[in-house]
């Protein structure tokens, strides 16, 4: 009886020891992938900022990261190329011309 006993809790604590390894894998692999998401949500932070710069002089972007579109009179649309994609309204001050941004958002696929 206290054979089975025995060997009762030490196969709990077995199973008790792969779920926290499983769980262990998981927190990794659920860190590593929030590392890489934000890493490329910066990179297309700076493909956009890299056209927001030079919206005044378009002709001076080399193969540009991202796309740029007119939407109105001195309003702009401009959208990164990589995932996740960022689109950016911007304003352009054609005096000035300084950038100011509107609004932004994600846009989901």
């Amino acid at each position: 009886m206290i054979i089975a006993w025995v060997l009762s809790l030490l196969i709990l604590l077995s199973s008790l020891v792969m779920h926290l390894e499983r769980l262990a894998a998981l927190e990794i692999i659920a860190t590593h992938t929030f590392v890489e998401s934000q890493k490329q949500f910066i990179d297309s932070e700076k493909a956009i900022l890299e056209c927001e710069q030079h919206l005044s002089n378009i002709a001076a972007l080399d193969n540009a990261a991202c796309h740029i579109q007119s939407v109105g009179k001195n309003l702009w649309l401009i959208s990164s190329k990589e995932k996740p994609k960022l689109e950016v309204s911007v304003f352009l001050d054609e005096k000035t011309r300084m950038v100011t941004r509107l609004n932004w958002r994600q846009n989901f696929e």
